[in-house]
């Protein structure tokens, strides 16, 4: 890994506050299990418990999100994927002062155990918020527990981000075809590189933060890969040394704190790239494998991500065939549909 231009912050996470226990609230009154005044007390604790919840999921996680978000509007969708045969729910975070059209969208991918609503927190938001006009519109998806978002026995995840669900969003969010990023952590960052090599010159820009990259099969967690053959299929180290490379002509970006699990397999991406006359902007600095980490690096991101789609010069098209997507064609010039 070539020496950063400069490093990464850390922010410590902002968690919301609990509801107090039930059993504080009772600790004032009868206990007597033949109590009516206990009995009612306590189906009172237990309502004001559930309306809490039901508050919670109506606001925070609905279109008019109770928490700060800056003036942001957070949309909920739902993809019907025939590649999946399932639906599956989409957060969209469309900023305030943002265009009416030729928006840039970015799709920032989760990682493992995570889900659509696992990035919408306040230092995203702030950081969003001060890109101010530039800023894109952000859509996290789900993509499974573990899906690590390649196409493999469980489904096709990368055929689904690309011809199912970024030209929902195009169409629905009045996204210019062209201005279109990738990126994500862990997991996600992983996936971010893995859909962007099957199609090339597909994205302004992709990004991986604390990407979980391994550098053979026989160190990958399990559940991350179906066997060898499907590692070997995804292993975007190998895809980094093609030539020509499927990550040519786009903005790259890869970063990890300096107690990462993952930075021999990302200075072994890291060092492929440059290999092949790319130049990845790299960033690391102080931090593991958690949101502590991440939390406090979201200005950073954004603002790459904004710069890159501002300035983007790529043509594409804006959908492509709705079946899977076996292999890539690494080398191809022209970009595959999205």
């Amino acid at each position: 890994m070539g020496p950063p231009t400069r490093p990464l912050g850390t922010f410590a996470a902002v968690s919301d506050p609990e509801t107090p226990p039930a059993e504080e609230l009772e600790q004032a009154i009868d206990r007597s299990p033949h109590s009516a005044r206990y009995v009612a007390l306590r189906v009172l604790g237990a309502l004001l418990v559930i309306g809490v919840a039901l508050f919670v999921q109506r606001t925070w996680l609905s279109d008019e999100a109770a928490r700060e978000t800056f003036g942001a509007k957070v949309k909920r969708i739902d993809v019907d994927s025939k590649l999946l045969d399932r639906t599956l729910p989409v957060r969209v975070v469309v900023p305030r002062r943002i265009p009416d059209r030729e928006r840039g969208l970015l799709v920032f991918l989760h990682g493992r155990g995570e889900d659509e609503r696992s990035y919408l927190v306040d230092p995203m938001f702030e950081a969003l918020a001060d890109l101010r006009d530039r800023a894109p519109v952000v859509a996290f998806p789900y993509g499974g527990v573990s899906s690590y978002w390649h196409n493999r026995d469980s489904g096709q995840w990368a055929a689904y981000v690309l011809s199912e669900l970024i030209p929902k969003l195009i169409r629905r969010f009045d996204i210019a075809p062209r201005k279109v990023a990738i990126g994500g952590i862990s997991m996600g960052g992983f996936g971010a590189y893995d859909i962007a090599r099957l199609s090339p010159k597909r994205f302004c820009a992709i990004g991986g933060h604390s990407p979980a990259i391994w550098e053979s099969a026989s160190e990958t967690a399990d559940g991350a890969f179906d066997d060898a053959a499907d590692f070997d299929r995804n292993d975007i180290i190998e895809a980094a040394k093609l030539t020509p490379s499927p990550y040519r002509g786009t903005r790259l970006w890869i970063d990890a704190g300096d107690e990462d699990p993952f930075l021999q397999g990302d200075e072994a991406f890291e060092d492929a790239l440059t290999d092949s006359g790319l130049e990845p902007i790299v960033r690391n600095g102080p931090g593991g494998h958690d949101s502590d980490y991440w939390n406090g690096n979201w200005r950073e991101y954004l603002g790459f991500y904004a710069r890159a789609l501002n300035n983007c010069r790529l043509e594409t098209r804006t959908t492509g065939a709705r079946k899977p997507i076996d292999e890539p064609t690494a080398q191809a010039d022209t970009a595959d549909g999205g």
